[in-house]
């Protein structure tokens, strides 16, 4: 079974940074895209950044140019989200999403972290 374990969140006044980082355990042998999503109390789960195998990166509308999603060069199972500039609004518990082929595994399944709390304080 793999598992995404996600740390880095707590809490920050607004305009301050945090950053996220997303490990897939070692049993990991392909990655498709690794992914943020957020959920905030009363909200549906929403995608915040992406990233995909080819290189490529999406962004939701109000984050872009304040956060940046990467995936570390070195432990390609290891995904970053570095968050500048925060608002109260992006408040949420932030979630890893990841797309993976597990090693002696034929297909690709979707796996989810367990979540980590950001609170960004006015």
């Amino acid at each position: 079974q793999v598992q995404l374990v996600e740390s880095g969140g707590g809490l920050v006044q607004a305009g301050g940074s945090l950053r996220l980082s997303c490990v897939a355990s070692e049993n990991v042998f392909l990655v498709n895209f690794m992914a943020w999503y957020r959920q905030s109390p009363g909200k549906e789960r929403e995608l915040v950044a992406e990233i995909r195998s080819s290189g490529a990166i999406n962004y939701m509308d109000s984050v872009k140019g304040r956060f940046t999603i990467s995936r570390d060069r070195v432990k390609k199972n290891t995904a970053y989200l570095q968050m500048d500039s925060l608002r109260p609004e992006d408040t949420a518990v932030y979630y890893c999403n990841a797309e993976v082929r597990a090693t002696g595994v034929y297909g690709w399944d979707v796996f989810w972290g367990p979540g980590t709390q950001v609170t960004v304080s006015s």
